[in-house]
């Protein structure tokens, strides 16, 4: 079986560079594999770590089969409750759009992204002062709520009323 080479640790910050350089090309398999190869030999590099949560996420969307366990299992070994806050957020934001994009019911799509809300107000809280990230990712998941908003109704009504059908009963109001 073929092993996994380890990169020199002079190396390492020219690796992250090329980790952020392939996000940005949109090749997270390559960014992931880069961060994990500079995890291998500095395992509380935050920029790797936050690059290879990033990486990760960038894949939800996408046919790879990249688990959600695996993105929030980076989330603890991020050094402040700020970083840990936010990037939950932008892992439940991610994922309930991957949900969304992939046909998921609305309930279950939007309830990720309020997941994410909640995470990017504990973030708010927690920000630098004039650190507007969190609010920003706020804003966004807001307005992806309020655009699909009226999925998350009608597929209620869609089932109240196969429900209703299929009992032969009348269903009790919303």
């Amino acid at each position: 079986m073929l092993e996994l080479k380890q990169i020199p640790r002079e190396s390492v910050a020219a690796a992250v560079d090329k980790a952020l350089r392939y996000r940005l090309l949109n090749e997270p398999l390559e960014a992931e594999s880069i961060c994990r190869d500079v995890l291998r030999i500095e395992p509380d590099n935050q920029e790797a770590l936050v690059t290879l949560l990033l990486s990760l996420t960038d894949q939800f969307g996408n046919e790879f089969n990249v688990a959600l366990d695996e993105a929030k299992h980076v989330v603890p070994l991020l050094e402040s409750e700020y970083q840990r806050a936010y990037y939950e957020g932008i892992i439940y934001e991610r994922w309930g759009k991957a949900e969304h994009t992939r046909g998921m019911p609305g309930q279950v799509a939007l309830g990720w992204v309020r997941a994410a809300l909640r995470s990017f107000e504990r973030a708010r809280r927690l920000a630098s002062e004039g650190d507007p990230d969190a609010i920003l990712r706020w804003n966004a998941c807001v307005r992806f709520l309020e655009q699909h908003q009226q999925e998350e109704t009608s597929e209620y009504e869609v089932v109240t009323r196969e429900m209703a059908f299929e009992f032969d009963e009348e269903m009790p109001p919303r």
